[in-house]
């Protein structure tokens, strides 16, 4: 799972905070920037393809592979083939080009994640769910740190550190295209997860033979059967376990990241027009984001294991806002690389908290029998609200100044505590 996780990570960043910190520097207005970060909406409606990855067998690969592992190695080398296009699209003169290599990049990563996810949760027991969150989590962090730090690293190194210089953005993205090897070799060495899915097929099949005896088609009565066993039954069963407290759920889901999304497309273009290079966010980021990162998965893991989920959920929410108020006060100070070094490590410190708790609510509302399609909900609710949101960013940075953004950006987050405040009423946390 921790080589999952950074299989899973690396792409994010890739298609949102590190691109937005090279298209800045190429000159592409902040406007433009944070319309483009809209790419990334693609995790929010991953929930409309799940059911396929959840059900539909790939040709020739699902039979040698397995359900899980043929959809994971598929998504994989359709994100290193179009990262090789985002490497040879330079955004001064390619913008189209480098977008819709960007769209591929997220709706693979998303189908990536869709599959993860549903290993995850196939692997183990609940009991193990908080472990294996906390071992993916911190390898997801790991890899948005090298697609974060260690592509600007590599770009300043094979470029120019100060400057646009395409030859650097080049070098950097076809080496995150090899990091991705992580998550094929790990893919290929791993074991199918066994899941009992009898009762589904079983289900599936005695619907269809209803409507073929209706008249239906026979061809048409398996496609409504299919549809209703993998689309259809998972919601349904969602909202009958869950009644109208399902809305107040997916609320919370809706806005528990919004905070730190919102505010993370606008933070290397931050970095850039405070006058930092790439070097010194690199290495503030690579050392002290890498440390508060292992030590912010493992307070985060002890922390939901002896106080339960919900407490830490709220924890999370508070720091996630608080860090954002940070960088209004270095917009104030100016740039200063001991205030960056706080800032980041305090941002990676929380972001490892919360994580760890989010994960492990998420994992605890899904049913194994519908594991990708009810997570892949989740988890796309999770991000459209955020992502839509910040894709205003940019003009609310032109507007208003990057201080008023930044603490925009911690208020919005303040909603959240209210959510988690009555969901806890709902379901008091075990003492």
């Amino acid at each position: 799972m921790f080589a999952l996780g950074f299989s899973s990570g690396l792409p994010l960043l890739l298609v949102f905070g590190t691109l937005s910190f090279w298209l800045r520097e190429a000159g592409v207005s902040r406007t433009s920037i944070g319309f483009f970060s809209w790419v990334a909406l693609a995790y929010g409606v991953k929930w409309l393809w799940s059911p396929l990855v959840d059900r539909l067998p790939l040709p020739w690969l699902s039979r040698r592979m397995g359900r899980r592992r043929s959809w994971m190695l598929c998504s994989q080398l359709v994100i290193m083939a179009s990262l090789a296009g985002m490497a040879f699209s330079d955004p001064t003169t390619q913008l189209v080009s480098l977008a819709l290599f960007a769209l591929a990049v997220a709706f693979a990563s998303a189908t990536q994640d869709i599959v993860i996810d549903a290993y995850r949760i196939e692997s183990a027991p609940e009991r193990l769910q908080g472990a294996l969150a906390a071992a993916y989590m911190t390898g997801y962090r790991l890899a948005m740190i090298m697609a974060g730090a260690g592509a600007l690293a590599v770009a300043a190194w094979a470029g120019s550190d100060l400057g646009y210089d395409p030859a650097g953005w080049r070098a950097a993205y076809l080496t995150m295209m090899a990091c991705m090897l992580v998550g094929v070799i790990t893919c290929l060495l791993l074991h199918e997860p066994e899941v009992d899915l009898s009762g589904q097929e079983q289900a599936q099949a005695a619907h269809r033979r209803q409507l073929v005896a209706r008249g239906w088609p026979a061809p048409l009565a398996g496609l409504a059967a299919f549809g209703r066993s993998a689309v259809v039954a998972p919601f349904v069963e969602f909202f009958q376990r869950f009644g109208k407290q399902a809305l107040l759920i997916l609320a919370l889901i809706a806005c528990y990241r919004i905070s730190d999304v919102v505010m993370g497309v606008m933070a290397n273009p931050f970095y850039v027009d405070m006058g930092f290079s790439k070097s010194e966010i690199a290495t503030v980021t690579k050392v002290y984001g890498v440390i508060m990162t292992l030590v912010g998965a493992a307070v985060g893991g002890l922390l939901v294991s002896r106080f339960g989920t919900l407490r830490i959920l709220m924890l999370g929410a508070l720091l996630a806002a608080g860090t954002n108020l940070l960088f209004a006060l270095m917009s104030r100070l100016g740039a200063d690389v001991t205030l960056l070094t706080l800032i980041i490590s305090l941002d990676n410190l929380s972001a490892g908290i919360a994580t760890a708790a989010f994960i492990t609510y998420l994992s605890g509302l899904t049913n194994v029998a519908f594991s990708a399609t009810q997570y892949a909900l989740f988890s796309s609710v999770m991000m459209l609200l955020p992502k839509f949101v910040a894709g205003f960013s940019g003009i609310m940075v032109d507007s208003y100044g990057y201080a008023s953004f930044f603490i925009g950006s911690a208020a919005i987050g303040l909603p959240v505590l209210a959510l988690i405040w009555l969901v806890t009423r709902l379901h008091p946390p075990a003492r």
